[in-house]
């Protein structure tokens, strides 16, 4: 790695190389932690907690449920169901140390989207949150699916504030809608139930499947990409060597606004803030911005992760603004393109950096970050992680020199197995052990990667290749725009057209004021032809825009 020109510019302090079996498993990670930090506060939610102790006794009782009553075996498909609750780290410990594969969903999946990730995993068990168990049923029949468990948003809160969030979730806003699933059993139940019989550790090895994380579906059918305990350890200790310098043991509080279920949350969050003995701040619902800002009061932090529109909206709320950021450290940035603007205002309202990161489900995911010590390079994903390699190669295959634009290509011990029963899938992303990203970017002297923007997304405008992270970029500058997002429009002269959705901050800015910024900013050919202006635009569950929803209306119109 010493000829690689990041090697010279990693801050102080942290590793140029992670040892990938530090942990046989994720098993051998969790019973440390559990019992190093037994009497620390592992997750806060809505009030309740849970300490690493309790964490320790709840999810032994789940996987001893799952291991003699539930007639499951190790290796089986487990799939969880269900936002930010107490109940998702114990049901997802639960199933680990069962021997068993977490095959994290989407809660607000459609029943179509449900029957495609349960009949193509082959779960045989779910553990569903009865918000949405009237979609489970409609599907149940097309699924291998033998055991399933449910739970209420109040079931962990404890005493008569339990019972009252579940009367007022089911009975006043009615946010149950009615199901019929007469073999399922309670998630309390379960517990119950599980502290009856003996728990038997599994011999698990890093080789093991862990979990099946299904990518987001944006570019084609979601797929299964499977991730070892051994991608999950490498990637936990990848990114505490990468954050590790200015963290202290049993101090930390991370704000977890992102869902458990997303890999970014799981591994970040999860796996890496529990080494380090951290409290876990989990927010159910980030979309009601008060709350979250409220909530976020009550409990100074010192890590917060999220995405582009996460921080936007943070930074648009005045109470978050009034804020005591004096505990925090640093804040990352995912999922999406951190757009310049936004990550310059979050570090003028709380006087600490946004770094911007980078990576995919199916490297468990962080293949790359900005240095969290203040150096960070403004619009780059930073430099590759420890033990990580990353390469730019062209149509051909053959690496581009430097500043020249190619697909990113990396390989590193964090890069998943392959796709779940999917063998013609997986050699198309992969080059032996390189995986192609599909994302398309550039390398400065010092290792800095940046983005250009997915290669299936490049908008051809009369053979001139333009990228909609740039363009977004250039319009967000503007003080009078909340959110954008730009895709190819089919265009006779030009084969494609640049065309831009804007939600807007400031009702009066109009569509010659945008045009003119953009003529200021970019050439002439990436300027928007077209310009809609939206109440909202369509995001993903980590609020992540979707460009893809924004083509197929266009397309259907």
């Amino acid at each position: 790695m010493e000829n690689y020109p990041w090697y010279n510019s990693y801050p102080a302090g942290v590793p140029k190389e992670i040892n990938p079996d530090h942990y046989k498993s994720i098993l051998d990670l969790f019973e440390e932690c559990v019992e190093k930090y037994a009497d620390l506060t592992a997750y806060v939610n809505m009030g309740a907690s849970l300490t690493y102790r309790e964490l320790d006794q709840e999810s032994k009782k789940f996987a001893a449920y799952l291991q003699n009553v539930g007639g499951l075996e190790r290796g089986d498909r487990v799939a969880i169901q269900m936002p930010n609750l107490l109940q998702f780290p114990i049901a997802l410990f639960g199933v680990l140390r069962a021997g068993m594969v977490a095959v994290n969903t989407n809660p607000l999946y459609t029943s179509r989207e449900m029957a495609h990730q349960f009949a193509d995993s082959g779960a045989k068990a779910v553990v569903i949150l009865t918000n949405f168990a009237c979609n489970l049923e409609k599907i149940l029949a097309e699924t291998s699916i033998e055991l399933v468990i449910t739970t209420e948003l109040g079931d962990l809160l404890g005493g008569i504030k339990g019972h009252i969030v579940n009367f007022v979730v089911k009975k006043v806003k009615k946010m149950v809608p009615p199901f019929n699933l007469p073999a399922a059993i309670p998630f309390k139940q379960v517990l119950k139930e599980g502290k009856r019989y003996v728990y038997h550790r599994p011999e698990v090895n890093g080789g093991d499947l862990a979990f099946l994380q299904y990518t987001g579906g944006t570019t084609g059918v979601s797929k299964g990409a499977m991730l070892t305990h051994r991608n999950m350890v490498s990637n936990m200790e990848q990114n505490g060597g990468w954050m590790g310098v200015d963290l202290v043991d049993g101090e930390e509080v991370i704000i977890t606004a992102l869902p458990l279920y997303h890999i970014f949350a799981l591994t970040v969050n999860c796996l890496t803030m529990m080494k380090k003995g951290a409290k876990n701040i989990l927010i159910t619902n980030p979309r009601d911005m008060p709350a979250f800002v409220k909530e976020l009061k009550k409990h100074p932090f010192s890590v917060i992760t999220g995405v582009n529109t996460l921080f936007n909206g943070l930074l648009n709320q005045q109470a978050f603004r009034s804020l005591d950021f004096g505990k925090l450290k640093f804040a990352v940035g995912g999922g999406m393109a951190v757009q310049d603007t936004v990550a310059l205002e979050w570090k003028r309202v709380t006087g600490k950096s946004l770094a911007e990161g980078y990576g995919l489900t199916e490297t468990s995911p962080v293949l790359s970050c900005n240095p969290l010590n203040g150096s960070e390079v403004l619009g780059t994903i930073g430099l590759p992680f420890p033990s990580t390699e990353i390469k730019l190669i062209d149509e051909d295959g053959q690496v581009v020199a430097l500043g020249e634009i190619g697909e990113i290509c990396a390989r590193g011990p964090q890069v998943m197995k392959g796709y779940w029963q999917r063998p013609e899938e997986t050699a198309n992303v992969f080059m032996v052990d390189w995986l192609k990203t599909g994302d398309m970017g550039t390398m400065d002297d010092k290792g800095f990667f940046r983005i250009v923007d997915r290669k299936k997304e490049m908008i051809n405008v009369s053979g001139f290749n333009v990228y909609p992270n740039e363009i977004e970029n250039v319009i967000a500058m503007m003080d009078g725009v909340l959110e954008v997002g730009v895709i190819g429009v089919p265009d006779q002269r030009s084969t494609e057209a640049v065309k831009a959705f804007i939600v807007r901050k400031n009702e009066s800015i109009t569509e010659n004021e945008i045009m003119e910024h953009c003529k200021e900013n970019m050439t002439g050919y990436k300027v928007p032809k077209f310009i809609e202006f939206r109440e909202e635009l369509p995001k993903s569950n980590v609020g992540k825009i979707l460009r893809r929803l924004l083509k197929e209306g266009e397309l259907a119109d």
